[in-house]
């Protein structure tokens, strides 16, 4: 038991780090661009290129915010 709550532990850290708010924009970023996968709204190659950007958008404007404070 001691293993799977290290083991939990380990990858909260690693994906939540110092801040949960750039984590919150890049899963947000992520299940918008799954969901307009899904769906099938625009070719995929569309949707990769964009999602790819609006991945970086949402990162970088998170850290702006976080840095600036």
């Amino acid at each position: 038991m001691r293993f799977l709550k290290g083991f939990g532990m380990f990858w909260y850290d690693f994906i939540i780090g110092d801040d949960w708010k750039i984590a919150a924009a890049v899963v947000l970023s992520l299940a918008v661009t799954l969901g307009v996968t899904l769906t099938g709204l625009a070719p995929l190659g569309a949707v990769a290129a964009v999602g790819g950007v609006l991945l970086l958008v949402s990162f970088v404007v998170s850290l702006v915010v976080d840095v600036r404070r």
